[in-house]
């Protein structure tokens, strides 16, 4: 069977494979399927996906935002090693 040459895909259908691909209620070879498209390609359109990262509202966040979001997440994971630290310590002693 020969190939085919490349197919053009609309930049708005890539940006709908990409959103549903965020979805994450199918895998990407059961969306690469169902949308007629190869895995490689559905895959190296995800990396491409600039900066900018949509919610869950469909909202797209700027980089400063993200910079917030992240920063805040980052707070809350020291904190929390924190914790377990001190609880880690806690137990040794209580073992001894």
């Amino acid at each position: 069977m020969r190939r085919q040459g490349p197919q053009k895909f609309s930049e708005e259908f890539r940006r709908e494979a990409v959103r549903l691909a965020g979805d994450q209620k199918r895998s990407i070879p059961e969306l690469s399927v169902e949308l007629g498209v190869s895995t490689t390609t559905l895959r190296n359109w995800l990396r491409r996906v600039p900066l900018e990262k949509s919610t869950s509202a469909g909202r797209v966040l700027s980089l400063e935002e993200q910079v917030r979001k992240l920063a805040k997440e980052n707070e809350r994971l020291r904190e929390e090693r924190e914790i377990l630290k001190k609880a880690t310590a806690f137990f040794a002693r209580e073992r001894r």
